[in-house]
């Protein structure tokens, strides 16, 4: 039976648990359950800490965990990152007072950094042969430069209007690009059969997010320039219809270049263009 560990909260649960709902997989039936059995895809699910994830499949007897790739890097655990999953994007930057004279990365030599990644910063920062003393602050450390507890910090940034807000600007390049990624145990093969049956359902569902279904009708003398907007995959299922000068296009497209799909197809002569959503695929 594979044991797979999912985030019991935080931003990575629910896109984490509708991906393995959509997969296919039995999930818990109320927030108090923290293990469930499913036997029919044998496999058993672990609602763990996100914090936690990589060091129960680095470290326990967890086979495989979703997390996110900083968390991973934090962790100092054996667990290998197996797959992006596409979703949870993060930056993770240094930031320092508007006012301060620490511009480049060279000038974190010697100065405080509060983070709550204390090992990810000080693994970047030692392989740059910058040595800085790393103070780990569980939770927001915006407040920790005011508070005379850092010089600096090292945190997850989006938009950047929090750390303004505090007082602080970004600087130097970013330390790491994060997303959530399938994680799995160093006792685990990569070619496993029961993580390649688990990959394999992922990459259907993550397809089925960013592509859609079209069809479409396209007189025959047009069909060629309508497969050039619309390649689809390895070729679109083109099919005569009962008037011979037309035919009938079926084809995968990339779900967010929908409509500037439709608006070239239209021009070049297509018709009865209908868009489906998809729920599960294997390609």
């Amino acid at each position: 039976m594979l044991r797979i560990a999912v985030p019991n909260k935080g931003m990575l649960s629910e896109p984490a648990w509708n991906m393995l709902a959509e997969a296919g997989y039995r999930l818990r039936s109320n927030s108090r359950q923290l293990v469930v059995e499913d036997p029919d895809n044998d496999v058993e699910l672990f609602y763990l800490r996100p914090l936690d994830i990589a060091v129960y499949v680095g470290r326990g007897t967890i086979d495989v965990g979703i997390t996110g790739r900083d968390l991973l890097l934090n962790s100092g655990t054996e667990a290998v990152e197996h797959m992006p999953l596409g979703f949870g994007a993060s930056t993770f930057r240094f930031a320092a007072p508007a006012e301060s004279p620490i511009n480049r990365l060279e000038d974190i030599d010697g100065k405080r950094v509060a983070s709550s990644y204390d090992k990810l910063v000080d693994d970047y920062l030692k392989a740059r042969n910058v040595h800085a003393d790393i103070i780990h602050l569980d939770g927001a450390v915006e407040s920790s430069v005011q508070l005379g507890v850092a010089d600096l910090i090292a945190d997850v940034v989006s938009t950047g209007t929090t750390l303004r807000n505090a007082g602080l600007r970004v600087f130097a390049d970013p330390i790491l690009h994060s997303e959530a990624i399938l994680i799995r145990s160093p006792r685990v093969a990569p070619d496993d059969d029961r993580l390649t049956i688990l990959g394999r359902r992922i990459k259907g569902v993550l397809t089925a997010q960013r592509y859609v279904l079209m069809d479409y009708d396209i007189p025959v003398s047009k069909v060629a320039a309508a497969v050039e907007v619309t390649p689809g995959f390895e070729s679109p299922t083109i099919s005569p219809l009962h008037d011979k000068q037309w035919a009938a296009v079926r084809v995968m497209v990339p779900r967010d270049k929908v409509n500037q799909l439709m608006d070239r197809l239209y021009e070049v002569g297509a018709r009865g263009i209908i868009v489906t959503a998809l729920q599960a695929s294997r390609i």
